[in-house]
């Protein structure tokens, strides 16, 4: 058995891998994360017998501790991604170092498939990334759902809080309804304008995959075909830890 997760911003997945496929899976809020809290959390770990560990971080202080709180109390070495050589996995056409580990294990989840793909991850940020075949193009980073709904209510005292749900008519008639749409529309159109500039730029076509809290909202009301893969980050990895017989 190994462990990969996926350190975020906002959340930690840790999972459990037996014959390549999920076989536990615990998500933590990333904020929480203490060596405290983490052996309190993961002391079922001891059942197990874990060969290795690998890691993909956007939070290097959180990774350290994760690390060092798997080493002295299971003896379990753990990698972070971008530590490794991945070079005979995706070929990345950008510097490494700009590019978000998440982001890495999403694509090389995807490499050598023989398709075009761009990857749409809301998470913190909205995220793009472009891969032809097995090569790793760029992508773009637009403000994330959440934080941009938080950052309105802040910074605007007649602004509540609200939830984003998906909505029909584009007109509001009240302030809450005005939200919704201009957030769901407006990332919508967002959205389909982007993938339309990738497709534009690179005159190449996509399948579009979209992973993260809102994926499912968007799925539906966009002018392309979109899958969904909620675990294509830890799919990333299971296929990296297993190549590198971490």
């Amino acid at each position: 058995m190994k462990i990969v997760g996926d350190i975020g911003n906002s959340e930690t997945k840790i999972c459990i891998i037996k014959n390549k496929k999920i076989f536990k899976k615990i998500i933590l809020p990333t904020k929480l994360l203490t060596k405290s809290y983490l052996i309190k959390k993961i002391k079922f770990i001891k059942k197990y017998k874990i060969s290795g560990s690998l890691f993909c971080s956007v939070v290097p202080r959180k990774f350290v501790i994760l690390k060092n709180v798997l080493y002295k109390n299971y003896f379990i070495k753990t990698y972070e991604l971008k530590k490794i050589d991945l070079n005979d996995m995706i070929k990345i056409k950008v510097n490494i170092k700009q590019i978000g580990s998440d982001r890495l294990a999403n694509s090389i989840s995807l490499s050598k498939l023989n398709s075009n793909y761009i990857i749409i991850d809301f998470g913190t940020a909205t995220t793009f990334d472009v891969v032809i075949k097995n090569i790793y193009y760029g992508g773009i980073i637009a403000p994330g759902i959440n934080l941009s709904i938080k950052s309105l209510a802040n910074n605007a005292s007649l602004i509540p809080s609200f939830s984003l749900k998906k909505v029909s008519k584009v007109i509001g008639n009240n302030t809450l309804s005005a939200l919704r749409s201009g957030f769901f529309w407006g990332y919508t159109g967002l959205i389909n304008n982007i993938i339309k500039k990738i497709k534009f730029e690179t005159k190449k076509n996509f399948k579009v995959i979209a992973t993260g809290g809102y994926s499912y909202l968007f799925k539906s009301s966009l002018d392309y075909k979109v899958s969904i893969d909620r675990d294509i980050t830890i799919k990333g990895l299971i296929k990296i830890i297993n190549k590198k017989n971490l």
